[in-house]
């Protein structure tokens, strides 16, 4: 997730400046206790498999447009493909791009502006809904990270490869149980360069985003200690809210709503809801769910690997986005 790392180092200035009192903890909103008997929906052994692959050195990072880049998303083109996923345009399913991003050193005091391109490439499949005028549901994760810095491989298991692999079972869930609505499965790439994977897509011709009625995000949804996944985006849309609460009683995990509203009404909760792919589709005037965990102490550094994420809380966490990707499927309008 590339804007957690602003969010941490450039308001720090300003931090200093902020009444103590917003800075400390805060209980944020939740649903009810989870229950004895969640849903089941995710082989878990594969979750694993998917995420420890995509963090493993032959990625080498997964940075825009480097050979480990490349390598990952050839990867996952062949998981769409054994999945069953049908391209989501005619040239297949990928949708290259070039991403420009600026070089955040040039902000710091005697650092001058720097520019650089990178060739990107969206990957995108879908599958049909029964109901053909039921609309979209993108189902969105990025799959690119730091790369490789000063020789230190930034491996990205939690941030953003778990992401990926939740994308890739709800995929092969709904490969075996058909939706009523039209699904789209995009891994993006460039979120750390400023979400251009996102724009790319939504700015494309054939992509129908006046038909999407959903955007669900998953980036960094593999730990947390306390057992808790945040869904954001309800205090965008409130109708979101029941639905959601209603799938924290089929959830193994404790789903909390918060950091998805400005500062001034988030009792100290940082908004997220710029801080990843989701912000295009907010943009966009498109409804977001945006499922994620708070920072951890791994968070954008080499030890970021899979051998730190908890099997059992990834794969609930897993389980819990399923649930929750078939409840809003079933009760969208």
């Amino acid at each position: 997730m590339a804007a957690r790392w602003r969010r941490l180092v450039l308001p720090l200035a300003l931090a200093a400046a902020l009444p103590l009192a917003r800075l400390g903890p805060v209980a944020a909103a939740q649903a009810p206790t989870p229950p004895a008997a969640p849903a089941r929906h995710v082989d878990r052994d594969l979750l694993m498999s998917d995420v420890g692959t995509l963090g493993a050195a032959a990625f080498e990072g997964r940075s825009t447009g480097t050979p480990g880049g490349l390598r990952a998303r050839q990867w996952i083109v062949e998981q769409f493909r054994n999945v069953g996923l049908q391209p989501a345009q005619t040239g297949g399913y990928l949708q290259p791009f070039t991403a420009t991003a600026r070089d955040l050193r040039a902000i710091l005091p005697g650092g001058r502006p720097f520019r650089s391109t990178h060739a990107g490439a969206n990957v995108v499949g879908r599958l049909p809904g029964r109901d053909p005028d039921g609309g979209i549901i993108a189902v969105t994760a990025h799959y690119d990270h730091l790369g490789v810095r000063d020789g230190v491989v930034y491996p990205g298991a939690d941030d953003n490869a778990s992401g990926i692999a939740v994308l890739l079972a709800a995929a092969r869930y709904f490969g075996r149980n058909s939706a009523r609505h039209g699904l789209v499965f995009a891994a993006l790439d460039a979120e750390e360069l400023g979400l251009r994977g996102a724009r790319a897509l939504l700015g494309s011709a054939w992509f129908p985003r006046d038909r999407v009625v959903l955007n669900v995000n998953l980036d960094m949804v593999s730990r947390n200690d306390r057992n808790e996944l945040y869904a954001a985006g309800p205090y965008h849309s409130p109708w979101q809210t029941p639905i959601l609460l209603d799938v924290q009683g089929r959830a193994a995990v404790r789903l909390l709503f918060g950091h998805d509203r400005p500062e001034s009404r988030s009792r100290g909760l940082d908004d997220w809801t710029h801080s990843s792919d989701h912000a295009a589709f907010h943009e966009a005037r498109i409804p977001f769910v945006y499922f994620g965990v708070e920072d951890h102490p791994d968070y954008h550094k080499p030890t970021d690997t899979a051998d730190r994420i908890d099997p059992r809380f990834f794969g609930d966490a897993a389980d819990t986005i399923v649930e929750a990707l078939r409840t809003f499927d079933a009760r969208l309008p």
